[in-house]
C-alpha cells in the first residue's frame, strides 16, 4: 500500500486501565470438548416447552401473584398452546397450595396438560407437594437441591457424598409419597441439580446418575433432568458446551429429557422470543403467539411489571420506527412487496416477508401496519406525533409533541389499555379544541403606519360578550395586546401553522406556545383563516392555563 510521505504517522490509541478490582473474580473455567458438535446444528423444529411463570416467574416478582392473576396467567398459558406447566412451590406458600388445588378440584386442567410442582429434597415438604397433586390427571414432581462448590461448604456445609445422598433419597421420598396419594395420576419426575453451571461436570453427572437409580427410567416412563443456568456467569457457548457433555455422558439417554433453563440474568432468553425467533426462520413454534398485544397485557397485569417497550416481538416499540430513514425504509419494502406479490398472483399475507427494519409481518402476531406506531402507556411523543400526523394531519411541533404526550400518558393512566387513533383525536379536540371560558366570536384587523397591526375582535368571556382592542407587531401580538385589557396576560414563545387541506377553502391549523401565569402552555387553532387559526391557539393556551 503507497502513503502519502507527507502524512505523518501517529501511534495506536492505547486503552487504559480501569483501576476497577477486576483481580477479585475468576474466570469462567471452559469445558474440555474439542469435538463440540452443537456448533454445526441447526434448529429445525420446536423444542417441547415448559411454562415457569407461575413458578420461577412468579418468585421474582416484587408483588407475587394473587389467586386472580394466577388464573389469568395460567388461562392464558393454556390458550397460547403450552402442554407442560409448572403451576407452583407448594410446600413454600399457602397460596401456592390453595391454587393447585382449586386447578385440580375445579377442574380448570385440559386433559392434554400436564401440570409440575417444585420443591426442595426434604421429606416434609416433599409429602406437601405430593398432596397438592391428589386427583390431578398428569403431574410431575420437580424436585432440587444446590449442588455447586459454593453451595456445598457455604450454605449446607456437606462434602460431595452427602450432597448426592440429598438428591438420592428425596428420590426415594417423591416415589414414596407418589405411591402412597397418587393413585390414577399419570405421575413423572423432574430433577434439577441446581446451580448446574457451577457445578463441576463430574459431580453433576454423578449425582444425576444416582437419582435415576432410584427412579429407574425406561420405556414410558422417562426422567426429565434439568441442568439449571441458575445464574448466568459464563457466555452462551460455556453454557451449551455443559450441555453437550452431560448429555453423552448420561447413562440411558434414550430415556432422559435434558432439559435447560436459564435464569435471563443478562437479557439473553424467554419464551416469547424463543419462540418467534423460530417462526421468523420459518419453523413452527408449537405455541400461538397470534395475538402478541394480549399476552403482553396478560403478562403485565399478572406479574405487576411493565414489558419494555423495545422487548423482542412483544414490545410497544419493537416493530416501530421513528427514525425518518427507517420509515422511509419500511414504507418502500411494503410497496415492493406488495408489487412482488401482485406480480407472483400470490395474496400479500402469503407472499415470503422481506420488509427492511421488519422481521417478521406484524399481521402475524396480531399487529396492524397502522400500529407499526402505537400508542398506549408505553409510547412516547414519537408514537403520538406520528399518529396525530398520518391519521389527523397535524404536524405538531416537537414541544407540543411532549406536552400532548404527558396528556395521553394520563389518560392511558386512568383508563387502561390502548389509545386508537380516534380515541387520540377527541383526546386532542377535548384537550386542545373544546370549548372553554374565552371564545373568539368576530375579528377583523388593518395595518396602521411602521408595520404595526391594530386589532378589533369580539370575543366570550365566561359568556358574555365582549368587544377588545390591541396593536402588535403581527395579529397574534395585537390579538394578546387586545387580551391584555380582560385581564389576560400571554407572551408568545412560539408560533407554527400548516395547511390541513388543499383548496380555496382548505383549513389551517396553528400552533402557540404560550407564557400565561409563569407557567407554560400549547394552544391549538384551526379555520379556513391562517389569522383567526393562530387567535383560536392562542385562546386554546388561556382556556388550558385556565382549567388549570
Amino acid at each position: 500500500m503507497q502513503t502519502d510521505p507527507a502524512f505523518k504517522r501517529v501511534p495506536p490509541v492505547r486503552q487504559q486501565p480501569s483501576g476497577m478490582p477486576c483481580h477479585r473474580y475468576v474466570p469462567f473455567k471452559p469445558v474440555d470438548l474439542p469435538d463440540r458438535t452443537w456448533p454445526a446444528k441447526s434448529i429445525t423444529k420446536a423444542p417441547r416447552w415448559l411454562s415457569t411463570d407461575l413458578r420461577d416467574g412468579n418468585q421474582a416478582l416484587i408483588d407475587p401473584m394473587s389467586p386472580a392473576r394466577k388464573h389469568k396467567m395460567f388461562e392464558l398459558l393454556i390458550r397460547m398452546g403450552y402442554k407442560e406447566i409448572e403451576v407452583g412451590f407448594p410446600a413454600a406458600s399457602q397460596t401456592d397450595f390453595d391454587f393447585i388445588r382449586e386447578l385440580i378440584e375445579e377442574d380448570r386442567i385440559p386433559d392434554d396438560v400436564r401440570i409440575s410442582v417444585l420443591t426442595q429434597a426434604r421429606e416434609d415438604l416433599i409429602e406437601r407437594s405430593v398432596q397438592s397433586l391428589v386427583g390431578a390427571h398428569m403431574a410431575t414432581m420437580h424436585m432440587y437441591n444446590a449442588t455447586a462448590p459454593i453451595f456445598r461448604r457455604v450454605v449446607f456445609r456437606i462434602d460431595r457424598e452427602e450432597c448426592k445422598a440429598l438428591a438420592v433419597e428425596g428420590t426415594r421420598h417423591v416415589v414414596k409419597y407418589a405411591e402412597q396419594l397418587l393413585e390414577g395420576t399419570d405421575f413423572g419426575y423432574e430433577y434439577s441439580p441446581e446451580i448446574f453451571m457451577d457445578t463441576e461436570l463430574d459431580f453433576a453427572l454423578d449425582v444425576c446418575a444416582g437419582v435415576m437409580d432410584v427412579w429407574q427410567p425406561g420405556p414410558d416412563r422417562e426422567i426429565i433432568l434439568n441442568l439449571p443456568c441458575t445464574v448466568e456467569r459464563s457466555t452462551p457457548n460455556v453454557y451449551a458446551d455443559q450441555i453437550e457433555w452431560m448429555s453423552r455422558n448420561l447413562p440411558n439417554r434414550d430415556h432422559v429429557c435434558l432439559s435447560v433453563h436459564t435464569h435471563n440474568d443478562r437479557g439473553t432468553v424467554c419464551l416469547v422470543t424463543l419462540g418467534l425467533n423460530l417462526f421468523s426462520q420459518g419453523i413452527d413454534p408449537m405455541i400461538n403467539f397470534s395475538d402478541i398485544d394480549e399476552i403482553r397485557r396478560t403478562v403485565e397485569y399478572c406479574n405487576q411489571l411493565p414489558v419494555h417497550p423495545r422487548h423482542p416481538y412483544a414490545g410497544d416499540l419493537v416493530y416501530t420506527a421513528f427514525s425518518g430513514s427507517h420509515q422511509d425504509g419500511i414504507k418502500k419494502g411494503f410497496e415492493a412487496l406488495e408489487a412482488d406479490a401482485a406480480r407472483a398472483g400470490v395474496p400479500f399475507a402469503e407472499y415470503p416477508w422481506a420488509v427492511p427494519y421488519l422481521p417478521i409481518d406484524p399481521h402475524d402476531v396480531g399487529r396492524t401496519y397502522e400500529a407499526v406506531i402505537r400508542v398506549n402507556s408505553q409510547s412516547g411523543k414519537g408514537g403520538v406525533a406520528y399518529l396525530m400526523k398520518t391519521e389527523h394531519q397535524l404536524d405538531l411541533p416537537r414541544r407540543l409533541q411532549i406536552e400532548f404526550s404527558r396528556v395521553i400518558q394520563g389518560y392511558t393512566d386512568a383508563e387502561g389499555g390502548e389509545v386508537t387513533p380516534q380515541q387520540m383525536w377527541e383526546i386532542f379536540s377535548r384537550e386542545y379544541l373544546g370549548a372553554g371560558s374565552l371564545a373568539l366570536l368576530d375579528q377583523q384587523t388593518s395595518s396602521v403606519i411602521e408595520a404595526k397591526h391594530a386589532l378589533v375582535a369580539e370575543i366570550s368571556v365566561d359568556g358574555r360578550p365582549q368587544q377588545v382592542e390591541g396593536v402588535g407587531n403581527g395579529p397574534i401580538s395585537a390579538f394578546c395586546d387586545a387580551l391584555a385589557s380582560v385581564g389576560v396576560d400571554v407572551r408568545v414563545l412560539d408560533y407554527n401553522e400548516h395547511a390541513l387541506t388543499a383548496g380555496t377553502d382548505a383549513q389551517a391549523a396553528a400552533y402557540v406556545e404560550g407564557e400565561i401565569g409563569g407557567d407554560v402552555f400549547w394552544g391549538v387553532g384551526i379555520d379556513t383563516n391562517t389569522v383567526t387559526a393562530s387567535m383560536r391557539a392562542v385562546l386554546s393556551a388561556v382556556n388550558r392555563a385556565r382549567r388549570g
